[in-house]
């Protein structure tokens, strides 16, 4: 919120590839994600982390009391924090010569969050735009290919780059933390 009305404090957090490049600025692989571009941009964040935040945060504590993981706090740090920073590396590498380029939002660890969720529950609904109810893999097959479709045409000021590969870190973070878990996940979806 602080960024909202401090532009320099915004410049200084932003996720540059080209200041990380030439300057070693690698904070900005992660301070990205505490900055955001206005009040929707934040709660839409916000709102879909805790959404899908709190499923995932009492499935890991169900690991942990099983023993399939051994810290579950740890584990779902490690969930949100490296989606942040596995999101930006497409971008990164895109971008990192291009001093014009900004992205700022957590939308790559929400995507990140989003989508453990539906590994781990593939078939619970998420309801589209709030109304519609969708299959979460059907919603998340959706996510990709928009994604995907969006930033090819690359004529908005989202990262989408950021949505698509946090996504993906997410579907494969539960199998990081127990390969087996791939057998809870394919009995779900039959």
């Amino acid at each position: 919120m602080i960024c909202f009305g401090n532009s320099r404090v915004s410049e200084n957090l932003n996720f540059n590839p080209f200041r990380i490049f030439k300057k070693n600025e690698y904070y900005r692989f992660i301070s990205h994600a505490f900055v955001h571009a206005d009040w929707v941009h934040l709660l839409v964040n916000m709102f879909v982390f805790f959404s899908f935040g709190n499923y995932v945060e009492n499935s890991f504590a169900n690991f942990e009391s099983e023993n399939i993981i051994v810290n579950s706090k740890l584990s779902f740090l490690i969930l949100y924090f490296g989606g942040i920073a596995i999101a930006s590396i497409k971008s990164f590498i895109k971008h990192r010569n291009h001093s014009w380029y900004r992205s700022v939002g957590a939308s790559g660890a929400v995507s990140a969050v989003l989508f453990t969720s539906i590994f781990l529950s593939p078939m619970e609904k998420i309801y589209f735009y709030g109304i519609l109810p969708v299959p979460g893999i059907v919603f998340g097959i959706l996510y990709l290919v928009y994604s995907s479709y969006m930033n090819k045409k690359s004529q908005d000021n989202i990262n989408h780059d950021a949505h698509f590969w946090g996504a993906v870190y997410g579907f494969i973070f539960p199998l990081l933390l127990d390969f087996e878990l791939l057998n809870n996940f394919l009995n779900s979806l039959f």
